[in-house]
């Protein structure tokens, strides 16, 4: 279920529910049911959050974890619709391993892994979890690398040297033969 919803700053967000849980609660009376929903939300412009929330009904529960999303966004590195560099994320028994893909790969993961990297705006990413497949843990572990990705500038700045990459270099050549 897929959601396209406007809030209060008027950005467009991607709000989409990954998992519904019935889970029980014993009490003196006998069992309470209630459900767990899991959504993730993303701006497709390299900010996300994800939250679950738990209701006695499933739509309170849908809105609740929406609303917790929004509230817990995180700005994330991305760069010419990839991410800078490979890195490693890790939650429990769950680890995904993030790898920048070319121009023209697409997204290549599986589960709550590929829906976080698309409502991130991400087009080229390849991505293998290992351990767990839960799908909450396997979408925290992804976020948890995310949020490990490190800018070109914070490098520059804690190395004191310019670093040349491919991108720039390519930028850099086009900008001399169209002087010519």
């Amino acid at each position: 279920m897929s959601y396209t919803a406007t809030d209060d700053s008027q950005d467009k967000l991607f709000e989409k529910l990954i998992k519904i849980n019935r889970v029980t609660k014993v009490n003196k009376g006998g069992k309470k049911l209630g459900f767990r929903a899991f959504v993730i939300v993303g701006d497709q412009r390299g900010t996300v959050g994800l939250a679950t929330s738990k209701s006695k009904e499933v739509p309170m529960a849908i809105k609740r974890s929406i609303e917790k999303a929004k509230k817990n966004m995180h700005q994330i590195n991305v760069v010419d619709g990839t991410i800078p560099h490979r890195i490693v994320g890790e939650f429990k028994a769950s680890k995904v391993v993030l790898r920048p893909a070319p121009e023209g790969t697409g997204v290549i993961a599986g589960g709550s892994i590929r829906i976080l990297l698309e409502s991130l705006g991400i087009e080229n990413v390849v991505a293998k979890s290992i351990g767990s497949n839960n799908s909450l843990n396997m979408a925290k572990a992804a976020l948890n690398g995310l949020l490990k990705l490190k800018s070109q500038a914070d490098v520059e700045e804690r190395r004191g040297v310019k670093l040349n990459f491919r991108n720039t270099i390519k930028e850099e050549t086009s900008d001399d033969t169209d002087k010519d």
